[in-house]
Formats: structure tokens, sequence, C-alpha cells
């Protein structure tokens, strides 16, 4: 488990990928190094609402999964890809988390667990990267 703290930059509207397969991402600015690094993270099907609470310059603290998998393309050419999955995001009140109503929890058994999840299935619009 791994977790960050920073400031909300971008919140996305929820993207359908598949009939069953649902994500919505978001940008947290960690400013904690001498360069600030936007990181960007994803919430899943029914978890993809519970972001409407947060708003653009909260700050939080998000825990979060690293998820990894391998593709192949039509033409046989294999890639690797990297999803930060969150599981649970706090306002902060003052530098700590607040631990309040505002608290989202991302369970891990909500996340695809297989490398072949329907995030990999080709978009209607004939793009065949996984995402």
């Amino acid at each position: 488990m791994f977790k960050l703290t920073g400031s909300v930059k971008l919140i996305h509207a929820t993207a359908q990928i598949t009939e069953k397969f649902s994500k919505r991402e978001f940008v947290v600015t960690d400013t904690t190094s001498q360069y600030p690094q936007d990181i960007l993270f994803q919430a899943t099907q029914d978890k993809c609402g519970l972001l409407d609470q947060f708003q653009v310059g909260d700050q939080v603290e998000v825990s979060f999964n690293l998820r990894g998998r391998e593709w192949t393309s039509p033409q046989g050419e294999v890639k690797h890809f990297n999803t930060i999955e969150a599981w649970r995001i706090e306002k902060m009140s003052q530098g700590m988390p607040s631990g309040g109503p505002s608290a989202i929890s991302l369970e891990a058994s909500d996340f695809p667990t297989s490398p072949k999840s329907a995030a990999l299935e080709s978009t209607e619009d004939g793009d065949d990267l996984p995402f």
C-alpha cells in the first residue's frame, strides 16, 4: 500500500470503457519534492461517483495500489502498462486526514484483478490500445 498527499488538480468525467467497465481518472499534484509532480489516479466501477465530493484545489491524502499488465497489439508487439488505483481518498484539514464523511474507501475487490480485464478490450472508435 502506498500513500500520497497533495492537491487535486483535475477530476475527469467518468468514462464508460466497455459495457461492464467504467473508470474515472483524477490528478493530484505532489509538491513534496523540488519539482512538483502531477500524478494520475483512477477509480473504477461504482466508485466513480464518489469523486463528486472533491473539487480542484482540495488537499487530499490518497491511498493506492500499483497495478501492472501486459498487452499484445494486433501486430504482435508486446507492451506493458501501469495503473495507479486509488482505494481511499481523504480530505486533509490542516495537514491531517479529516477521517470524516469525506473519506472514500475503494475496496481492492472492486478492481479487476485479471490481466486480461475489460479495460484491455478495444474501444468503439477502432483504437486498439487498452485504454
